[in-house]
């Protein structure tokens, strides 16, 4: 339970930094559906007008309202049939940033099933006599996106339980379940902590904590693979403070370390925040060697090893993942780029054997949605949806969930409420909606299920994109470039607007 409420803890770190669901600029009435006998149906473009009620907009006049640069792609279907109910530029392909998610967590649940958990192992390479390994320990990495500090805090105490004090040979970390990649997309900033790097060997959702502090003039700076109730000091991740105004962030590969530093004008009197790790099964390694100490356990300093067959010998102790259901929802309710990217990986892997790149993976996943779902014109660079390369269609996305509609994927959805041009949540809106949101800078996206006022299922995904605006940021830009919130509180707004006609529409 503990490990559970750690990783609730990272998800909700990861989950502070993306964008709200915000509906400013919605049109200047609700459109709460009161839907009454006797309304009038009129144009094929699904007008309703209720008795006494005013006339709900068009999705075209939504669009329009909403005054979004670019393109904007919608497509709602009936869930039972696969009619097209409403559909503009539903053919266009563009950026579908984190919708990507939806697609990867039905190709995880169907390659390696709701109940497949990764894991992480404590092996021996001789026996243990008087406390010590006669050889090496070695710490197996299984791909696991979700093992938190917790979780090797429980190895550590396990390890000492077995009768463990120390070694006799070598610390070795295994990362070569999966290719080591060192960041998710090369077009993001060196310092956001979504675009992580990925191995075998993952910790903390491969982030390290970054803080400071400013007491008589002088900063102190810690690093450290905090979790709930720890926070291990790290030693493979290090930050300088430059006497500099730009970059704030600069990293370099030191070999044997994450190497850091920060423009000493951008600090206050004191901050915090997350930062990538490039080097994740030495992190892993060095925050166990950390708590093992805590334990009465003394290694040596850890040795990575990449590739070749996972090792064997003596297991002393393992932990497992949560399932693969938890896993998903968790990942389709906070967006966790890294889960995403290590559940295609895997599920590529008992597909087709292991894929030397992202884009590898993601081109099987192209094939197994395109035979499983009959997703077509799809163009995929990873599974996450962080790489803008990426170009999905709105009537692909709809056509794949309606296919996909008995295998599970709704309930671990994230519930999206209905609110009103306030912000405010609706209480009480007949209108129900469970999909995945999308955000990048100038791309927006929402794709799932709804359920009408009257009950009738519906399966929607709408799509913006300002492609050309988003080309021209700077790489070093890219974390919050001028326009882009705008930009997604329009489209968040349209996004509302079009749930509730559609809820309205065609629930009546």
């Amino acid at each position: 339970m503990k490990s559970l409420y750690s990783r609730r803890f990272f998800l909700a770190a990861l989950a502070s930094t993306a964008a709200t669901g915000a509906c400013a600029n919605a049109p200047d009435r609700s459109l709460k559906p009161v839907m009454r006998p006797g309304a009038d149906r009129s144009g094929p473009d699904g007008d309703v007008r209720p008795q006494g009620r005013p006339r709900i907009p068009t999705g075209e006049e939504l669009v329009a309202q909403a005054g979004l640069s670019g393109v904007v792609g919608f497509q709602v279907m009936d869930a039972r049939t696969g009619e097209v109910r409403e559909a503009l530029n539903a053919g266009t392909a563009l950026p579908p940033a984190s919708v990507m998610k939806a697609l990867t967590g039905l190709y995880a649940l169907d390659v390696l099933g709701a109940a497949y958990r990764f894991e992480t192992r404590l092996l021996a390479s001789g026996p243990v006599a008087a406390g010590q390994v006669q050889g090496d320990l070695v710490l197996a990495g299984g791909g696991d996106p979700t093992l938190d500090t917790d979780a090797l805090a429980g190895l550590a105490k396990a390890l000492r339980a077995a009768g463990v004090t120390g070694v006799t040979g070598r610390f070795v970390v295994w990362d070569g379940a999966m290719p080591r990649l060192d960041r998710i997309d090369a077009a993001q900033p060196d310092h956001v902590g979504y675009n992580p790097a990925l191995s075998g060997l993952n910790l903390n959702f491969n982030r390290v904590h970054f803080e400071w502090r400013r007491a008589g003039g002088r900063w102190t700076v810690s690093m450290d693979a905090r979790s709930e109730t720890r926070r291990p000091e790290v030693r493979m991740a290090r930050m300088t403070i430059a006497d500099r105004s730009l970059p704030i962030y600069a990293y370099r590969d030191a070999g044997e370390f994450d190497s850091w530093s920060v423009a000493s004008r951008a600090l206050g009197n004191g901050g915090a925040r997350w930062l990538p790790v490039r080097k994740p099964a030495l992190y892993a390694g060095d925050v166990f060697r950390t708590l093992a100490q805590a334990e009465g356990v003394s290694l040596p300093a850890p040795q990575v090893r990449s590739g070749g067959p996972a090792p064997g010998g003596r297991q002393l102790a393992r932990h497992a993942s949560p399932p693969m259901s938890e896993m998903v929802r968790d990942m389709l309710k906070f967006s966790t780029n890294l889960t995403a990217e290590v559940l295609g990986m895997a599920a590529t892997q008992k597909r087709a054997g292991q894929a030397r790149s992202l884009r590898a993976s993601a081109q099987e996943m192209e094939r197994w949605a395109s035979s499983k779902l009959g997703l077509t014109g799809a163009k995929l660079v990873d599974h996450s949806g962080l790489g803008d390369s990426s170009r999905l269609s709105a009537a692909a996305m709809a056509t794949a969930l309606v296919r996909a509609r008995g295998a599970g994927l709704a309930p671990l959805m994230k519930d999206i409420k209905m609110r009103g041009p306030d912000r405010k949540v609706i209480k009480g809106h007949p209108v129900k909606v469970r999909a995945k949101t999308g955000t990048l800078n100038f791309v927006s996206s929402l794709a799932g299920y709804c359920t009408a006022a009257d009950g009738t299922p519906l399966v929607f995904a709408i799509f913006a994109g300002d492609v050309k605006t988003r080309a021209s940021i700077a790489r070093e830009d890219r974390e919050a470039p001028r326009g882009a919130k705008t930009y997604n509180t329009r489209a968040k707004a349209l996004q509302q607007g079009l749930l509730q006609r559609w809820g309205a529409v065609y629930g009546a």
